[in-house]
């Protein structure tokens, strides 16, 4: 059940639109389920109703009128209930009572008291009503509505409870404001996809992304189109910004202007500039890119990001004994590298790692701090990402890309277990939505660079492909396969054995290392998250098509520093047992 709350200053007009027909002639059989006092006039079952709209109207404003002055400017109070989908439909009665309870939670009439403010509860629809309340009371005093909306969530939450409805996630008062009606009205009628806020949240993050400095920032927003007002103290010092869409206006013809902090709590001045000064970027430092240098800049920078994305996945996988706020601040990172590589992103897999950064954009906010933690690494591979541009979608681009996505995915289902073990169940969810977003674009980027690693492996000479198939036996014997003993949809993996191989690695302590880097139980495809780990410590060409690089002599690896033992600065040990659950993929 979902409560929204908005003020305003005309009850006539709203009226208006409520018994109205709607904007898409949505609204049937409007009447009234609960008023003030049961006996509130009610145009929806009059015969004259624009005259009982008039009587209405007066009747609800009677103590505005009386009170002059004194009656705030927005005394039009206005909250819609909605059930969730697949909720069963309520009567009147029960919607009355659910009206009544949010009356009395939030202050505007609470139980016992005479002199509560007058309101009503209007129907125009099976699955949901709208509360009209006036904001003053019998005694001509302003109500007390400190945290309304928070007061209102949580009695929808009870309600739920107690009527056997679907439990929706409680708010814990750090998610982005919402679009007003207003707004989304507005959007609808200029033809845009989303509000303007919607849209100057989404533009703001991705300006903030891997950015330097305070000057980069806002030079970034300009660049991307947006108009920005720079608040500055009689000292000269920077107070706070605002920022505007072109040819968004109000009825003025003026700009229409959000403040930051309107956009978002983590998005005011103060807050950007405790980002930038604790996770600053170090220009000085050499790009973390991994790879060879005949590969494209997007390419280095993704390889880059991925081994810096499995340490941060790392760190929220900690059991539970690592450090809430570097924790929290690995999250914020983690969203600017998703703002990133969506900005970059081929057009193949853009539309869906868009939706993955601003789902997860919930879920870098909860009351943990992000302080005194270093996010230098995330932040900078977000930078790289950027400055190296726009990735192909084909060839080495494609597979990194790939690689990269894949990597994120079992991030973001770590992230899930972090909020998760913490009760913040909403940011819980928009991780896991955020993973969604990302298998999907995993298997776009990554269709072409398996099918052809898949047609390498068949392509292997039988006794090549039967000595790789033995070493995954070996390693992984709990893996799921054929009739013939051999693990499952392994030509990828087989063909990624060949070439480390071929390349001057030892097979099987390679892929030793591969597993022992971190859980495999939250991998859809097993084999593929290998492939992947596999192709990037080895540092073998993410896109098949390209022959890959023998190391120097003596440098054939068997351990490297970016094992899970080695990444929690713990001492190395052997690779865990067979019978080690975290060493065994899932059974499918």
């Amino acid at each position: 059940m979902v409560p929204d709350i908005g003020r305003g200053s005309r009850t006539h007009g709203l009226l208006v639109y409520l018994y109205g027909p709607g904007r898409r002639e949505e609204h049937t059989d409007a009447h009234l389920v609960g008023s003030w006092d049961g006996f509130a006039p009610d145009p929806g079952r009059d015969a004259d109703p624009q005259v009982t709209l008039a009587r209405l109207t007066a009747a609800l404003d009677l103590r505005v009128k009386q009170a002059g002055d004194r009656a705030p400017a927005k005394h039009v109070w206005h909250c819609s209930v909605r059930t969730a989908p697949g909720d069963r439909r309520f009567s009147d009665e029960e919607w009355n009572a659910v009206a009544q309870r949010i009356v009395h939670a939030t202050g505007i009439a609470p139980e016992g008291d005479p002199d509560g403010c007058r309101w009503i509860a209007v129907r125009h629809a099976d699955d949901h009503i709208h509360i009209v309340a006036a904001l003053v009371r019998g005694d001509l005093r302003n109500p007390r509505l400190n945290y309304d909306f928070n007061k209102a969530q949580a009695e929808c939450r009870r309600i739920e409870k107690e009527m056997g409805l679907r439990r929706l996630n409680a708010g814990d008062g750090t998610a982005a404001k919402n679009p007003t009606s207003a707004e989304k009205f507005k959007a609808e009628r200029t033809g845009r996809p989303e509000t303007s806020r919607e849209t100057l949240r989404e533009a703001v993050r991705q300006a903030l992304a891997g950015a330097a400095d305070e000057k980069e920032f806002f030079t970034r927003l300009r660049e991307a189109g947006l108009r920005v007002k720079v608040r500055h103290a009689p000292s000269g010092d920077t107070l706070g910004y605002n920022v505007a869409l072109p040819g968004d206006r109000n009825r003025h013809g003026e700009p229409v202007w959000y403040p930051g902090s309107k956009l978002a709590p983590d998005l005011s001045l103060p807050k950007i500039r405790h980002r930038l000064a604790d996770g600053t970027v170090d220009q000085t430092v050499p790009s973390a890119a991994e790879g060879r240098p005949e590969w494209s800049a997007p390419a280095r920078e993704r390889r880059g990001a991925t081994g810096t994305a499995e340490r941060a996945a790392v760190l929220l996988d900690g059991d539970g004994d690592g450090d809430d706020e570097e924790a929290a601040a690995q999250l914020v990172g983690v969203g600017e590298l998703l703002d990133a590589v969506a900005q970059t992103s081929p057009a193949a897999t853009r539309a869906e790692l868009a939706a993955a950064a601003r789902t997860f954009e919930r879920a870098t906010r909860s009351h943990v701090r992000a302080e005194r933690a270093d996010t230098r690494a995330l932040r900078s591979a977000a930078r790289g990402i950027i400055q190296a541009g726009g990735a192909l979608g084909r060839g080495e681009d494609g597979g990194t890309t790939a690689m990269l996505v894949s990597t994120l995915v079992l991030v973001t289902l770590a992230a899930a277990r972090w909020h998760s073990a913490r009760g913040h169940a909403q940011q819980a969810h928009a991780s896991r939505q955020a993973a969604e977003h990302l298998r999907t674009a995993y298997h776009q980027a990554a269709a072409t660079p398996m099918r052809a690693l898949h047609d390498h492996g068949r392509a292997l000479p039988e006794a090549q492909r039967r000595s790789h198939e033995s070493t995954l036996r070996a390693v992984l014997p709990e893996q799921g396969g054929r009739a013939d003993g051999v693990p499952a949809r392994t030509d990828a993996l087989v063909a990624t054995l060949a070439q480390a191989e071929q390349a001057g690695h030892d097979p099987e302590a390679l892929l030793r290392q591969a597993v022992d880097m971190r859980e495999l139980d939250t991998a859809a495809d097993v084999n593929d998250v290998l492939v992947w780990r596999l192709r990037r410590i080895a540092q073998l060409p993410a896109h098949p098509g390209e022959a890959p690089r023998r190391p120097p002599a003596g440098t054939r690896p068997t351990k490297t520093s970016t094992s899970r033992t080695n990444e929690r600065n713990t001492p190395a040990t052997a690779p865990r047992p067979a019978s080690d659950p975290r060493s065994r993929p899932p059974r499918r």
